[in-house]
Protein backbone atom coordinates (compact mmCIF):
# COMPACT_ATOMS: atom_id res chain seq x y z
CA UNK A 1 0.00 0.00 0.00
CA UNK A 2 1.37 3.33 -1.05
CA UNK A 3 1.85 6.17 1.52
CA UNK A 4 0.52 9.66 1.39
CA UNK A 5 2.69 12.26 2.55
CA UNK A 6 1.81 14.97 4.72
CA UNK A 7 2.35 17.64 2.06
CA UNK A 8 -0.50 15.87 0.24
CA UNK A 9 -2.81 15.65 2.82
CA UNK A 10 -2.29 18.86 3.53
CA UNK A 11 -2.98 20.17 0.68
CA UNK A 12 -6.13 18.49 0.18
CA UNK A 13 -7.60 19.38 3.60
CA UNK A 14 -6.17 23.09 2.30
CA UNK A 15 -8.09 22.63 -0.92
CA UNK A 16 -11.13 21.05 0.78
CA UNK A 17 -11.13 24.50 2.90
CA UNK A 18 -11.09 27.00 0.40
CA UNK A 19 -13.63 25.27 -1.76
CA UNK A 20 -16.00 25.19 1.73
CA UNK A 21 -15.35 28.96 2.41
CA UNK A 22 -16.59 29.16 -1.08
CA UNK A 23 -19.76 27.62 -0.89
CA UNK A 24 -20.00 29.54 2.26
CA UNK A 25 -19.16 33.06 0.98
CA UNK A 26 -21.58 32.58 -2.03
CA UNK A 27 -24.16 31.46 -0.06
CA UNK A 28 -23.66 34.34 2.49
CA UNK A 29 -23.79 37.04 -0.01
CA UNK A 30 -27.65 36.12 -1.92
CA UNK A 31 -31.04 37.20 -0.21
CA UNK A 32 -29.77 41.03 -0.50
CA UNK A 33 -32.83 42.98 -1.71
CA UNK A 34 -31.78 46.63 -3.43
CA UNK A 35 -34.18 49.27 -5.03
CA UNK A 36 -34.92 48.56 -8.02
CA UNK A 37 -33.78 52.52 -9.11
CA UNK A 38 -30.33 51.41 -7.01
CA UNK A 39 -29.34 48.48 -8.54
CA UNK A 40 -28.32 49.30 -12.07
CA UNK A 41 -26.56 52.02 -10.94
CA UNK A 42 -24.14 50.81 -8.75
CA UNK A 43 -20.45 51.73 -9.82
CA UNK A 44 -18.37 49.98 -7.31
CA UNK A 45 -21.09 48.18 -4.21
CA UNK A 46 -22.42 44.64 -5.26
CA UNK A 47 -25.36 44.65 -3.78
CA UNK A 48 -24.71 42.74 -0.46
CA UNK A 49 -22.50 45.31 -0.08
CA UNK A 50 -24.86 48.13 -0.33
CA UNK A 51 -27.08 46.68 1.88
CA UNK A 52 -24.28 46.26 3.98
CA UNK A 53 -23.63 49.95 4.05
CA UNK A 54 -26.79 51.35 3.99
CA UNK A 55 -27.39 49.49 7.13
CA UNK A 56 -24.58 51.00 9.17
CA UNK A 57 -25.40 54.36 7.78
CA UNK A 58 -29.16 54.06 9.24
CA UNK A 59 -27.42 53.07 12.23
CA UNK A 60 -24.27 55.93 12.77
CA UNK A 61 -26.70 58.47 11.23
CA UNK A 62 -29.59 57.51 13.35
CA UNK A 63 -31.91 60.42 14.31
CA UNK A 64 -31.86 61.33 18.01
CA UNK A 65 -36.07 62.08 17.22
CA UNK A 66 -38.87 59.68 15.56
CA UNK A 67 -40.95 62.55 14.28
CA UNK A 68 -40.13 62.80 10.91
CA UNK A 69 -38.07 66.36 11.21
CA UNK A 70 -34.95 64.64 10.58
CA UNK A 71 -34.15 62.83 7.79
CA UNK A 72 -32.84 59.49 7.63
CA UNK A 73 -29.77 58.09 5.95
CA UNK A 74 -31.83 56.34 3.35
CA UNK A 75 -33.77 59.84 3.04
CA UNK A 76 -30.59 61.13 1.83
CA UNK A 77 -29.07 58.56 0.11
CA UNK A 78 -25.68 57.80 1.59
CA UNK A 79 -25.50 54.54 0.71
CA UNK A 80 -25.44 55.36 -3.34
CA UNK A 81 -23.59 58.83 -2.40
CA UNK A 82 -20.56 56.59 -1.42
CA UNK A 83 -21.27 54.25 -4.07
CA UNK A 84 -20.39 56.66 -6.44
CA UNK A 85 -17.29 58.69 -3.72
CA UNK A 86 -16.01 55.34 -4.11
CA UNK A 87 -15.78 55.40 -7.66
CA UNK A 88 -13.62 58.43 -7.60
CA UNK A 89 -11.00 56.96 -4.59
CA UNK A 90 -7.79 54.84 -5.80
CA UNK A 91 -8.19 51.03 -6.47
CA UNK A 92 -6.15 49.84 -3.03
CA UNK A 93 -8.68 52.56 -0.72
CA UNK A 94 -11.52 50.76 -2.87
CA UNK A 95 -10.55 47.45 -2.05
CA UNK A 96 -9.79 48.13 1.86
CA UNK A 97 -13.24 49.73 1.96
CA UNK A 98 -14.62 46.90 0.76
CA UNK A 99 -13.18 44.54 3.00
CA UNK A 100 -14.10 46.66 5.42
CA UNK A 101 -17.55 45.90 4.22
CA UNK A 102 -17.40 42.54 4.38
CA UNK A 103 -15.82 42.03 8.05
CA UNK A 104 -18.92 44.25 9.15
CA UNK A 105 -21.39 41.97 7.70
CA UNK A 106 -19.97 38.57 8.33
CA UNK A 107 -17.41 38.20 11.18
CA UNK A 108 -17.73 41.59 13.23
CA UNK A 109 -21.43 39.67 14.80
CA UNK A 110 -19.41 37.15 15.52
CA UNK A 111 -17.14 39.17 18.15
CA UNK A 112 -20.75 39.71 19.89
CA UNK A 113 -21.41 36.49 19.54
CA UNK A 114 -24.57 37.10 17.17
CA UNK A 115 -24.48 34.23 14.60
CA UNK A 116 -26.72 36.47 11.88
CA UNK A 117 -25.17 39.22 9.50
CA UNK A 118 -24.95 42.31 10.34
CA UNK A 119 -27.42 43.34 8.25
CA UNK A 120 -30.11 41.23 9.59
CA UNK A 121 -29.71 42.05 13.22
CA UNK A 122 -31.91 44.43 14.25
CA UNK A 123 -30.63 47.86 15.27
CA UNK A 124 -29.31 47.41 18.73
CA UNK A 125 -27.60 44.56 17.61
CA UNK A 126 -26.14 46.57 14.98
CA UNK A 127 -25.46 49.32 17.29
CA UNK A 128 -23.31 46.78 19.63
CA UNK A 129 -21.03 45.79 16.75
CA UNK A 130 -20.56 49.10 15.34
CA UNK A 131 -19.67 49.98 19.09
CA UNK A 132 -17.10 47.01 19.19
CA UNK A 133 -15.40 48.26 16.56
CA UNK A 134 -15.20 51.72 17.64
CA UNK A 135 -13.72 50.54 21.10
CA UNK A 136 -12.09 47.49 19.85
CA UNK A 137 -8.03 47.60 20.97
CA UNK A 138 -7.40 46.79 16.97
CA UNK A 139 -6.13 49.80 15.80
CA UNK A 140 -6.82 48.44 12.20
CA UNK A 141 -10.51 48.02 13.32
CA UNK A 142 -10.61 51.32 15.45
CA UNK A 143 -9.11 53.11 12.18
CA UNK A 144 -11.67 50.94 9.89
CA UNK A 145 -14.83 52.46 11.87
CA UNK A 146 -13.60 56.04 12.13
CA UNK A 147 -13.02 56.24 8.05
CA UNK A 148 -16.93 54.60 7.92
CA UNK A 149 -17.89 56.63 10.47
CA UNK A 150 -16.71 59.83 8.64
CA UNK A 151 -17.94 58.81 4.87
CA UNK A 152 -21.66 58.20 6.14
CA UNK A 153 -21.42 61.58 7.77
CA UNK A 154 -20.17 63.32 4.54
CA UNK A 155 -22.94 61.46 2.82
CA UNK A 156 -25.38 62.68 5.03
CA UNK A 157 -24.25 66.35 5.75
CA UNK A 158 -23.84 67.50 2.34
CA UNK A 159 -27.43 67.35 2.11
CA UNK A 160 -28.97 70.71 2.75
CA UNK A 161 -32.05 68.81 4.35
CA UNK A 162 -30.00 68.01 7.00
CA UNK A 163 -27.99 71.17 7.91
CA UNK A 164 -30.76 72.76 10.21
CA UNK A 165 -29.24 69.70 12.91
CA UNK A 166 -26.54 71.63 13.33
CA UNK A 167 -27.85 74.98 13.29
CA UNK A 168 -25.97 75.57 9.59
CA UNK A 169 -27.97 78.14 7.46
CA UNK A 170 -25.72 76.91 4.65
CA UNK A 171 -23.01 78.41 2.46
CA UNK A 172 -22.71 82.12 2.71
CA UNK A 173 -22.25 83.61 -0.68
CA UNK A 174 -21.94 87.42 -1.91
CA UNK A 175 -24.14 88.30 -4.88
CA UNK A 176 -22.28 90.91 -6.86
Amino acid sequence: MKRVSRRAVLGGVGAALLAAAGGVAVVRTRGYEVPADVAGRLRVLAPWQWVVLAAAARRIAAPDVDDGSVPTADDVGVATFLDSYLGNLPDPMQRDFLRLLAFLEHLAPLGQKLTSRFSRLGAADQDRVLASLEASDQGLLRGGFDGLKSLVFMGYYRDPRTWKILGYAGPFVRNG
